[in-house]
């Protein structure tokens, strides 16, 4: 059933929150009209907020820099500098202020200069006062979830030093925890969880508050690459080892020497590389592949799976003593539809952090957008969300992202609604176009951007599916995180 909360009652029960345990916010109304701030000194006071008004731009800035303000009611007809000129000046003091524009006569062009400012809404006089309410508890709450976001990352530094880990759920606590203590070992670590769960992000962090910091994190795919080609990769060669090796070369236990090399996909190695592998952990030694002479390397291994190991070593799939010795400790990453509550600081936490990368000013989700993120059941996990954030940060043209800009498989929006709301007399052979390329970018999404896995999973070969990413004009983007 769909969820009928608004965006502000989604982020206080995200955070454990009730409106009695939230401090009442504090609003600057500026305007020149005596009974404009009078009315709204009224209308904000029966909803317990703390108004503070101004009558002119300038006193409006002096107060704006000397005390903290959730929200600005800024009126657009000032005397002096306009709402508009004033705008930008409130920004320069206080970035993440927002500001929502009050005026008798806006246009559309107002509107929108008001909107790429950074405005967060624009009222019309006279303003419904349930819609003027719901507008300013709406952009309150986005800005204290954005400043809940900013501490969250602050305590998380402070106390673990991890560094792209967005969490608040007992669950991921009780991770970051663990992670803690783990990491200054020497402990082989296993990472267990659904693929996009952020394996090789915790994996990082492991690494990033071990002794072994200043030294060398390799990561690798397993399962990107056939037997041999891995064995080389990981071990090395010497020139001649086989017929594609015309000179010798170091493998990934060398490169890490000092340091940790992540294997992630461990199931999927074949089992004389598992061989190989626990010969490493249990003398800290191996050959090049084709070589005779033993190298000693000190290496800490952390390895991730989606695969249940234990059920591979049943099926004779996975070495039962290599399990046991990666299984030292046992790191347990839950997905993402069981920890919905890390939702809200997850969209926020890739709303700034795509914004930022693609030089857009800051984004926000509306409402019925993050009540669709919340929905949404995610089993592409947090990849899958970042991917859904980056591509509505990409497309949006202003500040808000609605659930037009999202994916339509988690809004439930079909390709056909979509594509007829914008071009109601596509022909036929428009709208299967459309609707093919939404499936395979969608598909590449779920697959992080892998097109070999993508062609597997559409059981048709790369190369088609590398023809139709041609023909329909299809950009690939760069891999995301685990």
């Amino acid at each position: 059933m769909p969820d009928s909360r608004t965006e502000e009652e989604i982020t206080l029960t995200a955070s454990g929150s009730t409106a009695a345990s939230v401090p009442a916010a504090s609003i600057l109304v500026v305007d020149d009209e005596a009974g404009i701030r009078e009315s709204l000194e009224v209308l904000l006071g029966f909803e317990n907020y703390m108004v503070t008004t101004a009558t002119n731009g300038e006193e409006g800035l002096h107060l704006v820099e000397h005390d903290n303000f959730d929200l600005v009611l800024l009126d657009l007809a000032l005397p002096g500098q306009s709402g508009l000129e004033l705008l930008p000046q409130f920004k320069e003091r206080q970035p993440d202020l927002p500001v929502i524009m009050i005026t008798a006569y806006g246009t559309v062009d107002h509107v929108v200069e008001a909107i790429r400012a950074g405005a967060e809404n624009f009222v019309q006089k006279p303003w419904d006062n349930e819609k003027l309410l719901a507008d300013i508890r709406s952009a309150i709450a986005r800005r204290r979830a954005e400043e809940e976001n900013i501490q969250l990352k602050r305590t998380l530094k402070q106390r673990y030093n991890f560094a792209n880990i967005v969490g608040k759920s007992e669950s991921m606590l009780k991770v970051f925890d663990l992670v803690a203590q783990v990491a200054p070992s020497r402990s082989t670590v296993l990472i267990l969880g659904e693929s996009g769960t952020g394996k090789e992000v915790i994996a990082k962090a492991i690494h990033a508050n071990s002794p072994r910091k200043d030294k060398p994190f390799v990561p690798i795919n397993t399962g990107a690459m056939p037997s041999e080609l891995l064995e080389s990769t990981l071990f090395g060669h010497v020139k001649g080892a086989f017929t594609s090796a015309v000179a010798s070369k170091k493998g990934l236990f060398e490169v890490a020497n000092g340091g940790t090399l992540f294997l992630d996909e461990i199931a999927t190695m074949g089992l004389d590389t598992q061989a190989k592998i626990l010969r490493v952990l249990q003398d800290k030694r191996f050959m090049h592949l084709g070589g005779i002479q033993e190298i000693q390397v000190d290496v800490r291994i952390l390895a991730a799976t989606n695969i249940d190991l234990r059920q591979a070593v049943r099926e004779g799939k996975f070495r039962e003593d290599l399990f046991y010795r990666l299984n030292v400790i046992t790191v347990d990453l839950p997905p993402l539809r069981a920890r919905r509550e890390d939702i809200p600081l997850l969209a926020q936490h890739f709303l700034d952090l795509y914004a930022a990368e693609n030089d857009f000013p800051p984004r926000r989700l509306a409402p019925d957008a993050m009540r669709a993120l919340m929905d949404y059941d995610w089993p592409g996990n947090v990849r899958e969300l970042e991917n859904a954030i980056e591509r509505g940060v990409v497309l949006s043209s202003g500040p808000v992202i609605g659930p037009d800009l999202l994916p339509g498989h988690i809004t439930g929006r079909s390709f056909q609604d979509v594509l007829l709301e914008h071009n109601p007399n596509s022909s036929l052979f428009d709208i299967l176009e459309v609707i093919e390329r939404r499936i395979i970018v969608e598909k590449l999404e779920r697959c992080n951007w892998n097109q070999t896995e993508a062609a597997e999973q559409f059981h048709i070969p790369l190369s088609t599916l590398n023809q139709k990413i041609k023909r329909l004009n299809i950009e690939i983007r760069k891999k995301g995180r685990d």
